[in-house]
């Protein structure tokens, strides 16, 4: 009795999760490595970003917005150039004439989340900004309900609260390290300023979801290459013109420069790839791991002190970024594919199919019926 009792709790338990259909063969597959590898890539660009930031620190330049206009200069020579020789309803013109607003609020979302969480760093802790800028996680997940028809399985909650257990850990362990901790003149500006970026990061992520997966890659990146200059660069005039001029240039400086851009550069442009082989929420549980690697480099470059909590952190995020990928979300709209794909995309979703993918293709007529039965068995 208590075995059968047993057997019908962890029934209940799959059926909830989603799991009723699937053994371990279908969820750890090459496309799920592929997954993580790819999303590690992004947390290692991030890391760049943040090294060169910290060097450029150290040498009196704190010009953020000048470097968000180097990395939007480049999308606008590459991608708007591409988006600007198309014919017909793919050429620049049409596309800003019938969604150009659209693109302006996402370009103004990028811009400001990028610039505001740089500024949190002058008023509130370190602390403060790893833990509230987790707040793009369940902003992203709330968006992505109402606006993209995303549907979340039990498993995916419980994925997501593994991987802020693991941040929890990281800075319990720069806590425990007693590490620099950074400005706090104005707390309460700071943590509110990491929150409006949070939400900002969120808005900006849903519309490159949307963007990468009904419409292409490169119109998002030619847009927000274009938009994303024109803001910047007024902002840039605006604020950081005597900051700019005030800079000592030598081979040095415009290397950490060099360095920043072509991270960004380089992460901009393959983020989407990632969003559409997964999605936005997927992708920022994996960039969980950036302030990691950063903290790694800082070991050697900055001389920060090891706590074995940083690899505990970096496995419990590994693992809830594992379980959330390892059972797909699903939507409560129609399937769409995009206008336009590139051809490295098109042969990357070709190859990346799995037999958990078959397994969705093919078992999606039969798939209520399986749960109905599983559910009335119980």
């Amino acid at each position: 009795m208590e075995g059968h009792e047993e057997e019908r709790a962890c029934g209940k338990w799959r059926v909830a999760c989603g799991l009723n259909s699937y053994n371990l063969r279908d969820i750890f597959t090459w496309r799920l490595l592929k997954t993580i590898i790819m999303g590690q890539v992004l947390s290692l660009l991030i890391c760049g970003t943040a090294v060169s930031c910290q060097y450029l620190a150290d040498a009196k330049v704190e010009t953020p917005m000048l470097q968000s206009f180097l990395n939007y200069v480049l999308l606008l020579l590459v991608y708007t150039t591409i988006l600007s020789t198309r014919k017909g309803d793919k050429n620049l013109l049409q596309i800003l004439k019938t969604k150009w607003w659209k693109y302006l609020v996402m370009g103004l979302a990028d811009v400001e989340a990028n610039y505001t969480v740089v500024k949190a760093y002058q008023f509130t802790t370190l602390t403060s900004i790893q833990l509230l800028d987790c707040f793009v996680i369940p902003v992203l997940m709330v968006l992505s309900w109402f606006f993209l028809k995303t549907r979340y399985r039990l498993l995916h909650f419980v994925a997501v609260t593994v991987c802020l257990l693991g941040v929890g850990a990281m800075v319990g362990a720069d806590i425990l390290a007693e590490r620099d901790q950074g400005s706090t003149s104005h707390v309460v500006l700071g943590d509110g300023l990491v929150l409006l970026s949070a939400a900002l990061y969120a808005v900006s992520n849903v519309c490159q979801e949307h963007t990468v997966k009904n419409l292409s890659r490169v119109e998002f990146l030619g847009m927000m290459g274009l938009f994303g200059t024109l803001i910047s660069g007024i902002q840039l005039a605006v604020l950081e013109i005597r900051a700019v001029a005030a800079i000592t240039w030598n081979c040095h400086i415009s290397m950490l420069f060099a360095v920043y851009a072509l991270c960004m550069f380089a992460l901009y442009s393959f983020m989407p790839v990632v969003v559409k082989m997964t999605s936005a929420t997927a992708v920022n549980l994996s960039l969980l791991t950036a302030d990691l690697f950063s903290l790694f480099c800082g070991i050697f470059l900055f001389h920060y002190t090891f706590s074995p909590l940083y690899i505990i952190s970096f496995v419990v995020i590994t693992v809830g970024f594992v379980m959330f990928n390892a059972l797909p979300t699903y939507s409560a709209l129609p399937e769409s594919s995009s206008s336009e794909d590139d051809p490295a995309e098109t042969f990357a979703d070709l190859t990346a199919e799995s037999p958990s993918d078959r397994l969705l293709s093919t078992g999606k007529d039969s798939q209520g019926a399986e749960t109905l039965t599983a559910v009335a068995a119980l």
